[in-house]
């Protein structure tokens, strides 16, 4: 006991970076609103989700998720109602690594999409899962 006393600095210590590693998990916000690349052929086959890639137009030609459609994050707000009209559809929405895939489900979510994800990791992850892409 006299070795918990003497060290209680250090099991405080301890204790608080564990529980702040754990707090993303615990809170339910890691990864809010993004999906594995196992977690989106999931949705895509169970649920007939639909893949939005975000990425430029060469980026898309270059390689996508086999069925994917190209809508630019700049078009995205104007464009994506007329892409998908039913709000409940799920939508995966795509670009290389992610980072603006995030910032589409942010859009999506505000005009009304509320089962739209993003894929974790982007292509990179995507590919990096050995699944089939497409080149336009």
């Amino acid at each position: 006991m006299s070795f918990f006393i003497e060290n209680w600095m250090l099991f405080t210590l301890a204790l608080t970076s564990g529980a702040l590693l754990m707090w993303p998990a615990l809170s339910g916000s890691a990864g809010a609103g993004s999906v594995n690349a196992t977690e989106a052929v999931q949705l895509i086959n169970r649920e007939k989700a639909m893949v939005v890639d975000v990425c430029g137009t060469d980026e898309f030609a270059a390689g996508h998720v086999v069925g994917a459609k190209n809508l630019p994050l700049p078009d995205l707000e104007a464009k994506l109602p007329g892409l998908v009209k039913n709000k409940s559809t799920p939508v995966i929405l795509v670009c290389a690594s992610g980072m603006r895939s995030r910032r589409a489900v942010a859009i999506a979510k505000k005009l009304g999409y509320e089962n739209a994800h993003s894929l974790s990791g982007g292509m990179s992850a995507w590919r990096s899962a050995s699944l089939p892409i497409e080149k336009a």
